[in-house]
């Protein structure tokens, strides 16, 4: 009786385990230099967004982020070991797919001090399919 109860706990933990690991359908690896910004387009509908981010200061372990989109900008201070490693945009109003709505993730990953370098990792969630990103090349 305990074993069968311990297998179906194992299945079901490993299953959930698996369906929550393919939330993102995209994940791009980003590095950037002090001041470089990095430019995504961001398609839906009929409908064409710009996302830029870039950072701009390192200092005790802290990355400032500078981000906008939409006409909304904000600044983030992103740890590597702290819990604010990333941010999350919103690519769409919530509308009616208030508990699905499309977005990106992106995770502050290491500081290389050779090169001067911040890694980041990009992350889209988009269940849907409705947000396709065309990744810029920088000016």
């Amino acid at each position: 009786m305990l074993k069968s109860i311990l297998q179906i706990f194992l299945v079901l933990t490993f299953g959930f385990s698996t369906f929550f690991a393919n939330e993102y359908r995209e994940i791009k690896q980003i590095s950037l230099k002090k001041d470089e910004q990095k430019k995504i387009l961001v398609k839906y509908d009929k409908i064409e967004k710009l996302f830029k981010f870039r950072w701009t200061l390192y200092t005790n372990g802290g990355l400032v982020v500078f981000r906008s989109y939409d006409r909304i900008v904000a600044q983030n201070i992103l740890y590597i070991r702290e819990k604010n490693q990333s941010f999350k945009l919103e690519l769409k109003s919530r509308g009616s797919d208030y508990y699905d709505v499309p977005y990106v993730l992106v995770k502050f990953k290491e500081f290389d001090y050779e090169t001067n370098e911040a890694l980041f990792e990009m992350f889209l969630s988009d269940k849907k399919m409705q947000v396709s990103l065309e990744y810029l090349e920088n000016d």
